[in-house]
């Protein structure tokens, strides 16, 4: 007697890929809106702010790094070249990240999976931090004598007053999550695809960097504590298996169902010949 299986429903998939889909939708904004109103949580702490650039400017001098001000005056040699780095600072930033979780969602689920567990921990991490640790931004520092080239050349993404500032947390320097995020979408992409010129994404967290101590909105101190913290998160996070990352666009990234199915045994062919029990 011939066995026969059921085929899967194609319409019962593709509800639940939408439910997938949704759920990471909610739950990718309900983690930006968490993290987006805990960094206002700091908003009023001006004096503390400015004592703490101090002593980062400072740490930076005694480290011997390089000021801040060289890159600015690179950047400073026409107007066109600052406006560009305006405009990355302001435009490449989220929509970059946004399009790098919807691909390896629809293309690496595994890795789609890992990466959006280190972006977690690295960004809950630098919430911890920006709490704890206000930071006014070079810009800011009377003591580094740099520009604020989003106030002007444009486009800015902050206010002109800190104070009145309801969009975002000018006090939240450290770490730099533009880099942070930048470093983690390069290592995300050489992680996931096998292309011999994949070591090239590594530019983008380069310029993200060159951009946001060009702009004087980071310190490289900003920078150094956000590669600390992405590298304690992909500590943390185990890195997909390979069965996770050949699985296609549907694959429950949730659970490890499809691996459990996979262990199951197959059920034989009609054309394969029964072994005669002995």
């Amino acid at each position: 007697m011939t066995s026969q299986t059921t085929p899967a429903d194609p319409a019962a998939g593709r509800r639940a890929a939408r439910r997938r889909l949704i759920r990471e939708l909610l739950l990718v904004a309900g983690l930006f809106t968490v993290y987006k109103a805990g960094r206002m949580l700091s908003t009023g702490r001006t004096d503390e702010a400015f004592r703490n650039a101090a002593r980062i400017w400072d740490a930076e001098r005694a480290l011997h790094l390089p000021g801040e001000g060289a890159v600015q005056r690179m950047l400073m040699h026409g107007d066109a070249l600052v406006h560009v780095a305006n405009t990355y600072y302001a435009a490449v930033h989220f929509p970059a990240t946004a399009l790098f979780l919807v691909w390896l969602y629809l293309r690496r689920p595994g890795h789609y999976l890992w990466t959006r567990r280190v972006l977690a921990v690295l960004t809950g991490a630098a919430l911890a931090l920006h709490l704890a640790f206000p930071l006014a931004p070079p810009r800011m520092l009377g003591d580094a004598d740099l520009i604020d080239t989003g106030q002007v050349y444009g486009p800015t993404v902050y206010g002109a007053a800190p104070a009145t500032d309801t969009m975002a947390n000018q006090f939240a320097a450290m770490p730099s999550l533009h880099f942070g995020w930048a470093l983690m979408l390069a290592l995300g992409m050489i992680a996931a695809t096998r292309s011999r010129w994949r070591a090239l994404w590594l530019l983008h967290p380069l310029l993200t960097l060159l951009v946001v101590v060009g702009t004087a909105n980071h310190y490289w101190l900003d920078a150094i504590v956000a590669t600390v913290l992405l590298g304690a998160a992909l500590l943390l996070i185990p890195r997909p298996v390979p069965n996770d990352t050949d699985a296609g666009p549907d694959a429950d990234v949730e659970t490890d169902a499809g691996a459990a199915v996979r262990d199951l045994p197959r059920p034989r062919r009609a054309a394969e010949p029964v072994e005669a029990g002995r």
